[in-house]
């Protein structure tokens, strides 16, 4: 399928269809330098709330068990997978074995001076940096950027601009909001291993995109599946209903009663 024509397809089926917030939405023509991000979660939300995979609308994961509640905006990045690279990415730069990418599209942390009110909306960020998080095993990462053109935050090229006491904000959050306070001798299970700038936030971004691709293909191979499933389903549902429709004609009797074919 040509270019053009898939463009026109994507065009129409926009119009007919919601677009998947991870499937359907590209993350930019400038990404990694600039990602368009889908945001779940707002710092006022008592609620997580998460993607739901299969049906692209934003659903209640859970109450917040406790009183942490997220600093930032937070989303993840259309288009992005936490497969086999981003494991072993991570793997190599903790030299820990077995870790893997734990399945979800890339996480992402906005930093905004605005307040937002609820989240199911999409916004252009910049990555400046990321934590690298290991929860039970498997590679979590957060990216964290800045809103573009932010007043207080759109100006930070990279984490180590940022005040302290906000990435630590952070670190905290992601620590504790799914247990509770730990007992004596009990070991973390989620362990945020390092902070890291804009260079190695791009690298986790692409190698996320190419596992993406792996698992799901590019684009246009998908849209020219559909198409192609389209074109054989369509007609043949047509003919069927046409089929269907047609009724037998009735048969007329002479005027002795016999049938007349």
């Amino acid at each position: 399928m040509s270019t053009k024509v898939t463009s026109e397809f994507k065009k129409l089926l926009s119009t007919l269809f919601k677009t998947h917030p991870w499937h359907g939405v590209s993350p930019g023509e400038n990404a990694p330098d600039v990602v368009f991000s889908y945001i779940e979660i707002v710092p006022t939300g008592a609620v997580k709330l998460e993607l739901d995979k299969k049906t692209g609308h934003l659903h209640v994961d859970r109450p917040q068990r406790f009183s942490s509640m997220c600093p930032t905006l937070y989303g993840f990045v259309p288009q992005t997978y936490c497969g086999q690279r981003i494991g072993d990415f991570a793997g190599k730069k903790t030299k820990r074995s077995k870790i893997k990418g734990d399945g979800d599209p890339l996480d992402i942390c906005v930093l905004t001076e605005k307040d937002f009110a609820h989240g199911d909306l999409f916004v252009n960020v910049r990555p400046i940096g990321g934590l690298r998080m290991i929860d039970h095993g498997e590679a979590d990462d957060k990216i964290i950027a800045v809103l573009e053109n932010d007043i207080a935050y759109g100006g930070i090229q990279d984490i180590s601009e940022v005040p302290p006491g906000v990435i630590e904000r952070l670190e905290h959050y992601f620590l504790s909001y799914k247990r509770p306070p730990m007992k004596g001798g009990e070991k973390p299970v989620v362990d945020i291993a390092a902070v890291y700038g804009r260079k190695e936030a791009h690298e986790v971004i692409r190698l996320s995109m190419a596992d993406y691709e792996e698992a799901y293909g590019t684009e246009e191979s998908r849209l020219e599946q559909l198409r192609q499933l389209l074109s054989v389903a369509l007609p043949g549902e047509a003919n069927g209903k046409a089929k269907a429709s047609a009724k037998p004609k009735a048969k007329t009797k002479d005027r002795n009663g016999r049938g007349k074919k």
